[in-house]
């Protein structure tokens, strides 16, 4: 690479995307835009061996049910009572990392060079980063997991307002209330969003600064250098699609029980893996018309729409409910969150091993096989801003709105616990029976006109289980293209079909719903390995861009 700057081991960023095209080419075919059989851009191996891991995985989950299901309980439990710490430890690295990416110089250079100027309005990029932070996972926790956490996990050592007879313990009440948000917000606050603004981040500065492809790979040239076109660039990419992959599964296979249980809350329809496979099918296919319409035609309008329906049901729980407690718990809430956030996050010498392993180091690894989805997102999105500016946005704006959705539908779902527990639905199904499918149309009967929001929060899982399938098969196809955004329309159908037959195989093995857990937990833990190593490289990378 003649024009490469030896010092910096990056390609120069002058005229440097005809260099990396050429170079490009090293050990892959096709990088012309020539299609393979069926209208596939099969130009790497990268394309060849995800699509045929997954198709084995397929045919292996649905020949074998009760052996799959074995070995995904045997996955999780190794991997979560083994790697807990690793997790941990990994997630507060990532926390750190982007604050000091705040405060040192390093913050200073732009994505897209010096004269780049950003591409959306603050009002327009904080739209779309409120988006980002959307997804099924807070329509499914939303009411579960502060529930959960107040009255079960006792994160921390803090007591549950409930003994064992199911009665209420007064002077328990406040301490257990403010935990279990508290414990609720860490899940969903700065440590997923340091995850992801490591992945937007270095997909944004080798693609709009040093003219890299936009995947996964271009973010270790500074360390690999001609080999990311190789096999080390081929294994870092398939582990990124089988991440994102499983990743969307898990959400699928949450979206279509919530769903499930939704419709038999209000129409009376069944519970079972039966209706849940039609669920799947009927949104894949819904998501595939969406693929067909494109990006601005598809996925745009649905998360306009997503966006709108969730701003309203969120408003509705405010206002219907105790407005005035609500308000305060998000305060309280919050505030405990930022006293506790150390102890939640240390990984060593825990006694609240249920909530460690069964609730942190899930959501770690679920975040970490979302990332590539929501990190190329916001990454396409970011062009023009600072890296400090970049940081402090995606990490305090999803993160406080994540923490406002938590503290509306957790807040509510307390009250009415807490103050009418033999009346309360939501103790009725998330504490005495734990059916979590079930919470949050549980609080919403306890609100006026219940049969119409959970109509439409019936509509709004469906709405995000169809963004989700689309957006995640657009960045799988991006990954398996090579950094493509315009491969062809046949792949993306290729991945939203199997990321539906993944979700149904899984709900149908013996495991079911800790199958999809445990292929998260078990794709996540290789994949939290690439994401420390990319902290170096956009370390060096960013001190590279200060010397250009």
């Amino acid at each position: 690479m003649s024009d490469t700057n030896a010092d910096q081991g990056i390609p120069a960023p002058e005229g440097s995307a005809d260099i990396i095209d050429t170079d490009y080419e090293i050990g892959q075919d096709n990088i012309d835009g020539s299609l393979g059989p069926f209208g596939f851009d099969i130009h790497n191996p990268v394309f060849a061996i995800s699509g045929i891991a997954i198709v084995a995985f397929v045919f292996y989950a649905l020949a074998l049910p009760e052996q799959a299901g074995s070995v995904f309980t045997w996955l999780f439990n190794t991997v979560t009572k083994t790697f807990d710490w690793f997790f941990l430890g990994a997630a507060n690295i990532f926390v750190l990392f982007c604050l000091l990416l705040i405060v040192t110089p390093a913050g200073s250079v732009r994505l897209g060079g010096a004269e780049a100027s950003p591409d959306y309005t603050y009002i327009g990029w904080f739209a779309m980063l409120f988006a980002a932070g959307m997804g099924i996972g807070l329509m499914f926790f939303g009411v579960l997991e502060p529930v959960y956490h107040m009255a079960i996990s006792e994160p921390l050592g803090v007591p549950s307002p409930f003994n064992e007879a199911g009665e209420l313990i007064p002077e328990n009440v406040d301490a257990a209330k403010t935990m279990g948000l508290a414990a609720t917000i860490f899940h969903w606050g700065l440590h997923p969003w340091a995850i992801y603004a490591v992945v937007a981040l270095a997909l944004a500065l080798f693609s709009y600064n040093k003219g890299l492809p936009l995947t996964i790979r271009s973010a270790f040239y500074p360390i690999l250098g001609e080999r990311v076109w190789g096999w080390w660039g081929h294994v870092i990419d398939i582990l990124a699609v089988f991440a994102t992959l499983f990743g969307l599964a898990t959400s699928l296979g949450f979206g279509a029980q919530q769903a499930n249980a939704g419709l038999n809350h209000v129409f009376g329809l069944p519970i079972g893996p039966t209706m849940q496979v039609i669920i799947i099918t009927c949104i894949t296919g819904i998501a595939l018309v969406s693929v067909l319409r494109g990006l601005d035609g598809g996925v745009k309008v649905l998360s306009e729409i997503n966006m709108a329906i969730a701003a309203v049901l969120l408003l509705f729980v405010l206002f219907a409910g105790p407005t005035m407690v609500i308000l305060s718990d998000f305060v309280t809430g919050l505030g405990a969150y930022l006293v506790d956030v150390v102890p939640l996050s240390n990984p060593v010498g825990r006694d609240d091993t249920g909530f460690v392993q069964g609730w942190t180091s899930f959501y770690w690894a679920w975040w970490i096989s979302w990332s590539p989805f929501v990190g190329m997102f916001i990454a396409r999105v970011s062009r023009g801003r600072t890296v400090r500016e970049f940081v402090i946005c995606v990490l305090i704006i999803p993160s406080l709105v994540c923490v406002l959705w938590m503290a509306v539908f957790g807040g509510v779902a307390i009250d009415q616990v807490v103050s009418d527990p033999a009346n309360s639905a939501v103790k009725a199904q998330v504490i005495d029976s734990y059916n979590p499918p079930l919470s949050l149309f549980a609080m919403l009967e306890g609100l006026p006109l219940s049969s119409i929001t959970s109509v439409i929060a019936i509509v709004l899982v469906i709405v995000f289980f169809v963004t989700s399938s689309d957006s995640g098969s657009l960045v799988i196809d991006t990954i398996t293209a090579g950094g493509k955004v315009d491969a062809p329309v046949p792949q993306r159908v290729f991945w939203c079909v199997f990321e539906g037959a993944v979700a149904i195989v899984l709900l149908l093995s013996a495991g079911g719903l800790q199958s999809l857990q445990s292929m998260v937990i078990s794709t996540g833990l290789p994949f939290t390995c690439v994401l420390l190593v990319m902290c170096f490289a956009i370390w060096r990378g960013l001190q590279a861009e200060r010397r250009a």
